[in-house]
C-alpha cells in the first residue's frame, strides 16, 4: 500500500506527550527506551501502510546482535514517500524536524532520537532494498528490517578517509556473519579501498573465508 492510500489514518498514539503520566511510563534504561521508540514509530508506519524498513543498530539487534543500544533508531523510507511519512508522524502527535542534511528527517519518541532516512551511503533508498527486508520481531512488534547483507553493505560503503571506524562494524560482522551473503557484499562494495580493507581484516581474523580467485 503506497503512501497510506486506502488505509485508515495512523492512530494518535500518545507516545511523547508532556503529561506526567507519559513521563512515568518511560523505560528505565537507554536500550529499552530506544526499543520502545522503534516499536512506536514502526507501529505508526505499519498502520498508515507506508513502505519502510528498520535500519541501524536496532536492525542489528533484531537480527540477533548486541542487546545494548546507545544510539538512535533509524528507519528507511523511499524518497518520494518522505512527505507522506512525515504527515503520518505528525498526525500521531510527533514533531518532525528537517535538519540541514537533505537525506533524512528527524523526530523523537520516549526522549530518543529517531531518524527517517531516504538515502543510505549517498544512494537513495529503493523499492528493491525495501523488498529484501525481513519481517522480524523488535521486542513484541513485528516489522520489516533491512537484511543482514544490506546492513553490512551500507556500513561498508559508509567508510571513507574521514570515517573509517572498523572497530564499530567488526562486532556486527562477527555476530551476523552466518546471515550475510559475503559474495554479495564483495560484489557491491569490495572494489572500493576502505570496504576492501575491512573485508581483508575479516579474512585475517577468520570471520569470513578468504576470497576465492576466479
Amino acid at each position: 500500500m503506497r503512501n497510506g492510500q486506502g488505509a485508515a489514518p495512523a492512530p494518535e498514539l500518545r507516545v511523547a506527550g508532556p503529561e506526567p503520566a507519559a513521563a512515568e511510563q518511560l523505560p528505565p534504561d537507554r536500550t529499552q527506551a530506544i526499543l520502545e521508540a522503534a516499536k512506536q514509530i514502526g507501529a505508526i508506519l505499519k498502520r498508515a501502510g507506508h513502505r519502510f524498513a528498520l535500519a541501524g543498530s536496532v536492525a542489528v539487534y533484531a537480527h540477533g546482535g548486541s542487546g545494548r543500544l546507545q544510539h538512535d533508531a533509524d528507519f528507511c523510507v523511499l524518497p518520494e514517500d518522505a512527505e507522506a511519512v512525515a504527515g503520518s508522524l505528525r498526525a500521531a502527535g510527533l514533531t518532525v524536524r528537517v535538519p540541514p542534511e537533505d537525506w533524512l528527517l528527524k523526530t523523537s519518541c520516549f526522549d530518543q532520537d529517531v531518524d527517517i532516512i531516504f538515502e543510505l551511503a549517498h544512494q537513495p533508498v529503493t523499492v528493491d532494498l525495501l523488498a529484501r527486508a525481513e519481517e522480524l520481531p523488535v521486542d513484541s512488534v513485528h516489522m520489516p528490517v533491512l537484511s543482514a547483507t544490506d546492513l553490512v553493505v551500507n556500513l561498508n560503503t559508509a567508510f571513507s578517509e574521514h570515517h573509517c571506524d572498523f572497530g564499530a562494524v567488526l562486532p556486527v560482522a562477527r555476530t551476523l556473519r552466518e546471515k550475510i551473503d559475503w559474495a554479495e557484499v564483495r560484489r557491491r562494495c569490495g572494489d572500493e579501498p576502505m570496504p576492501a580493507a575491512f573485508l581483508f581484516l575479516l579474512e585475517r581474523l577468520n570471520v569470513i573465508e578468504p576470497r576465492q580467485e576466479q
